[in-house]
């Protein structure tokens, strides 16, 4: 019986790394005004949010810090804010809440789990 080629060598490693984080509410020296506690928390874990049971989360600094987190889940360069900076404010000017974001470990993904489109040839430098 004739052997099957092992072409692996031929097929490109698709995988990717992403962060996942954690994102703690904090207290400063003013009130909070929004329905966020100091110690309020939820995790993103690859692509899923995670709540605490019981735990809700306001709506109007969740989509303030939503745009943060996948920029947050990629490598950044060392020099780059997004590395350093971990702090976020509360979306409303009177409040005193802050967020803050961790990253807390990793999670690995297959191209061709995530998207039906196919990786460019190597060597392209076609993004599109």
């Amino acid at each position: 019986m004739p052997s099957i080629p092992d072409d692996s060598a031929a097929v490109p490693d698709d995988s990717f790394i992403l962060y996942d984080l954690r994102v703690d509410v904090i207290a400063t020296d003013r009130p909070m005004v929004c329905n966020h506690r100091e110690g309020d928390w939820f995790s993103l874990v690859g692509e899923n949010l995670l709540f605490p049971p019981g735990q809700t989360f306001p709506l109007y600094p969740l989509a303030a810090l939503l745009p943060l987190l996948p920029a947050k889940q990629r490598p950044t360069h060392r020099n780059d804010w997004m590395t350093s900076d971990a702090d976020i404010a509360c979306p409303d000017p009177h409040c005193g809440g802050r967020f803050r974001i961790t990253r807390t470990g990793t999670s690995t993904f297959r191209h061709a789990d995530v998207t039906v489109v196919p990786l460019p040839a190597q060597g392209s430098d076609d993004a599109t």
